[in-house]
């Protein structure tokens, strides 16, 4: 059973991920896709910010959803699943960081006291969805010149509006570190950007259909 159509997989929305889960550790296999399709966007972002790479924070996807399915029965519902899942695709991006040698443990000082305000318009007028479009190729530029380990903790909770707590759990870092590199990198940003932008937008780092149909066949290929 393949559930890409959108009818399909919104007669499964109402269900909560630990009970998806339930359903797939109870023979249900294919409704693994809607768990993919559910958090590829945070396992993306997470992804994308430790290896500064597309294709590479991809593959790394698939293998963290390889990953999880294959120790699904070690969710043990303590934590939410779409923190366990990130946690597993974080370690897995940080674990093909190290095998290169190239990770370079962020350090942080002191917090920094300054603020990186967030806007948002609904305004859907063509010259306002430019800038945003502009502005958004901005905010990824100046995100992947973070430092590791401040840019993950930034993505995860400025962008994916994780709280200090989950970002913690998902990276394996005491929630004083989570607060010391969020601030860092707010900081970091107002400084990189120069006052030409304060935003960090909901369309940074997107993962849209095509790629998201393209992320969800190549793991199924590989596990049902």
């Amino acid at each position: 059973m393949h559930l890409a159509d959108a009818a399909v997989l919104d007669q499964w929305e109402t269900l909560s991920d630990e009970q998806v889960v339930g359903r797939v550790l109870d023979g249900q296999t294919a409704l693994f896709e809607v768990l993919m399709r559910r958090h590829n966007e945070r396992i993306y972002r997470a992804a994308r910010a430790i290896l500064r790479d597309e294709r590479e924070a991809e593959d790394v996807m698939q293998q963290a959803y390889v990953n999880a399915y294959t120790h699904l029965r070690q969710f043990d519902g303590r934590a939410q699943f779409s923190t366990w899942l990130t946690r597993i695709a974080v370690h897995e991006s940080l674990a093909r960081l190290r095998r290169r040698a190239r990770f370079t443990e962020f350090l942080p000082d002191e917090p920094s006291r300054q603020e990186f305000p967030m806007y948002s318009s609904s305004t859907p007028d063509p010259e306002r969805q430019a800038f945003s479009r502009e502005l958004g190729g901005l905010l990824e530029r100046a995100i992947d010149r973070l430092p590791d380990g401040a840019r993950e903790v930034f993505m995860l909770r400025q962008v994916e509006g994780m709280n200090t707590a989950e970002v913690a759990e998902a990276l394996d870092l005491s929630e004083d570190a989570v607060k010391a590199r969020f601030s860092r990198a707010r900081a970091a940003l107002r400084r990189d950007l120069a006052d030409q932008v304060g935003i960090a937008s909901a369309e940074t780092f997107r993962f849209l259909r095509p790629r998201c149909d393209r992320v969800v066949a190549a793991v199924l290929a590989r596990i049902l």
